[in-house]
This record gives structure tokens, sequence and C-alpha cells, in this order.
């Protein structure tokens, strides 16, 4: 098999496409065929060294992916050869075969290309763990995603909307904002002219926000804090912002507000298989049905994984950047 291997800590370029030793299944675990990997921020730290991967876990990149089951080990049944199937990894993605704990497979939606599947599992875990499962999103509250036109952002909207929430979306640009608006987003905030927090206020007559989804972390946790509703929920997925601040709990306590901070690659997998079950009881039939769908902003081949990261890397894209197998 061939994969893409991270020859060391660096730029873009350390990515190298190469013969790998093959990978087999164990008992519960299913082997795919990669049709296409997603890319993710993530990924991104992996190679620069920031983010090794757990214990056990592949070595080379990639935390989702979509394609065809060719193999299945000891005890599995709920999965055959020949089943299309996208997954949450914990790594190993961008190669052309890949070993899946059997609870991370979900099938590809009959309305999803085989490739385009790979857009979906770590943004539809990521967003229905951290905002409903956790910060219990509900109907008639209102929602702010930070990165509206990332992949994440892109989920979140949809499925935020669904829910009946009243959805704020910050963005860097105007073709961002009119496609988060395309996607539902009731609210569009360009982060480099306006301050989100005043605008969030003025269009919701005061209110703020009763979950916030962030990807910045430190830089943005003080206008977090004061952009939430009163009883509100902060998750943070991210510190694309710096990992460290300082938090005024006296503002927290006067909102009764809740701060979350989940990470989903170093969950154990019993957790990471229940994420996946819910995602495929509540979000799925709304993918089969056309109500949510993966929004993908370009498909580049395996071998050109350094490049999809310099794409990611310039955030001049809309949605999920994918690689594709040869």
């Amino acid at each position: 098999m061939h994969a893409v291997v991270i020859t060391e800590p660096g730029e873009p370029d350390v990515l190298q496409w190469t013969e790998v030793p093959d990978v087999q299944p164990g008992p519960g675990e299913v082997l795919v065929e990669v049709a296409a990997a997603g890319v993710n921020r993530a990924d991104l730290l992996q190679r620069q060294g920031f983010y090794p991967p757990p214990p056990g876990a592949s070595q080379y990149p990639g935390l989702e992916c979509s394609g065809t089951v060719t193999q299945v080990g000891a005890g599995v049944t709920a999965w055959k050869a020949g089943d299309e199937v996208c997954a949450l990894l914990t790594g190993g993605g961008y190669a052309t075969n890949v070993v899946v704990p059997e609870g991370q497979l979900l099938p590809v939606p009959k309305t999803v290309s085989l490739a385009d599947a790979a857009a979906l599992p770590e943004v539809a875990c990521t967003v229905y763990s951290n905002v409903f499962m956790t910060a219990r999103l509900s109907n008639g509250e209102t929602f702010l995603v930070h990165g509206g036109s990332s992949g994440i952002g892109t989920m979140a909207i949809q499925l935020a909307k669904h829910a009946g929430a009243t959805v704020a979306a910050t963005a860097g640009t105007q073709e961002k904002l009119a496609a988060c608006r395309a996607l539902g987003a009731d609210i569009l905030i360009n982060y480099k002219d306006e301050d989100f927090v005043t605008k969030l206020r003025s269009e919701t007559s005061g209110h703020g926000a009763d979950v916030i989804l962030d990807i910045m972390g430190a830089s943005y946790l003080a206008r977090n804090i004061d952009a939430l509703a009163s009883d509100g929920r902060l998750a943070i997925i991210g510190m694309q912002g710096g990992g460290k601040a300082e938090l005024n709990l006296g503002t927290l306590m006067a909102k009764r507000g809740s701060v979350i901070s989940t990470t989903l690659r170093a969950r154990p997998a019993q957790q990471k298989a229940a994420i996946v079950a819910a995602v495929r009881e509540h979000v799925w039939p709304l993918v089969e049905n056309g109500t949510i769908r993966p929004v993908v902003d370009q498909r580049l081949p395996m071998t050109q994984a350094a490049q999809a990261h310099r794409v990611m890397t310039a955030s001049a894209h809309t949605g999920k950047i994918l690689l594709t197998a040869q």
C-alpha cells in the first residue's frame, strides 16, 4: 500500500507519497480501501510536529475517509466486503488502505458520492457531539459559530438551523459570509471589520448567544464570554488563537455560563462509537433526504497532499478540501 508520510516536522513539502507496509484488521476492525480523505487543521498541526497521534494510532495523517470495505476482522458482523462507507479515524486516512474500528464506520448516504462522503465524518461528529450532545442547543435558542465557512462551520450552520436556532456566523470576507447565508445563517459578522460581541448583541436585542462553537481559543475567550446569554454554553474545539488566556470568573458566574472544551481524536473508541451512533441516528437521515449536505471546496489527488495543506493554510476555501485516491 501507499500512504502520505511525514518525513520530518515542517512545511507541506515534508508530506511524501510513499510505499509502506500493508495493514490488516484485528478483531472488531475493518479494512477500508480509501476513495478519499478529508483534510483537517489537525493534520497541519501533526505535520508541524504539534499534534502527535495518540498511542497506538497510525502515524499517517488523516482523521476521516470514505471508501469500500475489503476485509473484516474477527467478530465483525455489521459490515462486509463491498460495503461503501465513510469513517471517523484516529489517523491514517491519507493512504490507499486504512484499518478502522467497526463502531467508527458510517454507510455512505445515497445522496452523496463515495468520494464526497469523506467530507462528512469529522465535521458531523464534532458538531453533533459538541453543539447538541454536550452544549444542548435547542429550538428557539441563538447559536454563534466562529469560522462559519470552514468545514466545521458549514456543517454547524446547517444543523443548528434545522434544529430551529437563530444562527450567527463569523467569516473574513463577504464571499464567505454569502456562503454562510446560503446555508441558513441569519446573522452575518465580518470579524475583520466588526466586533462580533457588539454585532451579536445588536442583532439579538441584547440577548447574545445561548451556544457558541469556537475554534480560536485564547484570543476569543473573554469576548466569547461577553457574547454569551444568561445560562449560555461556550464549546471550545480549537486553539488557533492560542491556548492560554485569563478567565473572568465573575463575568461567567453572573451569567451562570459554562465553558466546555473537547477533542475528538483522543477519545476512547467506545466514546467515538457512541458519537458515531448518535450521528447515524440523528444526522444521517437529514443527509439522506438532502436537508444537510457536505460542502466541498476542492478535490486534489492524494499525491498532492502538500498542495492541499497550502490551500488550507491560505484559508481562502469554503467547506472541505478532499484528497482523492489515484
